[in-house]
């Protein structure tokens, strides 16, 4: 109950105050979206197995936005597109963890 409403909170925060993401900024806010949803991904598949642990949740979930966007900081620096790297990283693994989710979810059902 607590992170749809969690959801709804933030929908609503998002929905009504005003605000943009500066140009410059929005590689390093995609990226860390990007991060976040592998991370919540993630945590789902833990809670589903029952090894569900929120002290390794927070750290990966914070670790992991750190280190895209210091990977997508350091490529904008030396000129290189390094955010790409994290991109094919979080995109592989969120599409693993949707697949583990949806076996866990027909196995139950």
């Amino acid at each position: 109950m607590i992170p749809i409403l969690g959801l709804i909170i933030g929908l609503i925060i998002g929905i009504f105050l005003p605000g943009q993401i500066p140009t410059e900024y929005s590689i390093y806010v995609a990226i860390a979206i990007l991060a976040a949803i592998d991370s919540v991904m993630g945590g789902g598949v833990a809670h589903m197995k029952g090894s569900f642990d929120i002290t390794n949740f927070i750290s990966g979930f914070l670790g992991n936005i750190f280190l895209a966007v210091l990977l997508t900081f350091i490529g904008e620096k030396m000129g290189i597109q390094l955010y790409l790297a994290a991109i094919v990283a979080f995109g592989t693994r969120l599409f693993a963890n949707f697949a583990e989710i949806r076996r866990l979810l027909i196995k139950r059902y």
